[in-house]
């Protein structure tokens, strides 16, 4: 069974960091890319951050460029986003997702045409930044 299983979202004061976790099982993790996307209320879904298991690398919107950090957990399969410097606009649902083909550009999978590429979605958690 697929499972991508997001975690640590929550109420966090603006200026607070905040690490966001997507466990990965019953896939070939090493042949995907993890995309972090979010959906604020009443926005449409967005890409945040992707992270390439294969060589480490990352991408980011330019929004959370300096912001957020992704990074891998080899031995458990799972991805953090850190979030640093939380600010209000920051607010939304976060999900994970594993994309491929994961020998695209990062700036493809994770970019405008990011529609294309996910192949399983984990059920989201919430992050909310108070003023």
């Amino acid at each position: 069974e697929v499972r991508l299983v997001e975690s640590g979202g929550g109420l966090v004061p603006t200026g607070e960091s905040l690490r966001l976790s997507c466990a990965a099982s019953g896939f070939t993790f090493d042949r995907k890319v993890i995309g972090w996307f979010r959906q604020a209320p009443g926005k449409e879904r967005e890409p945040v951050s992707c992270i390439r298991r294969s060589d480490g690398r990352t991408y980011y919107a330019e929004s959370v460029t300096g912001h957020f950090t992704a990074s891998i957990d080899d031995a458990t399969n799972t991805v953090y986003l850190q979030l640093n410097n939380a600010k209000p606009e920051d607010t939304a649902v976060y999900y994970c997702a594993a994309l491929s083909p994961d020998t695209l550009s990062l700036g493809e999978l994770c970019g405008r045409s990011w529609r294309s590429y996910p192949d399983y979605w984990g059920q989201g958690t919430q992050v909310t930044v108070s003023a």
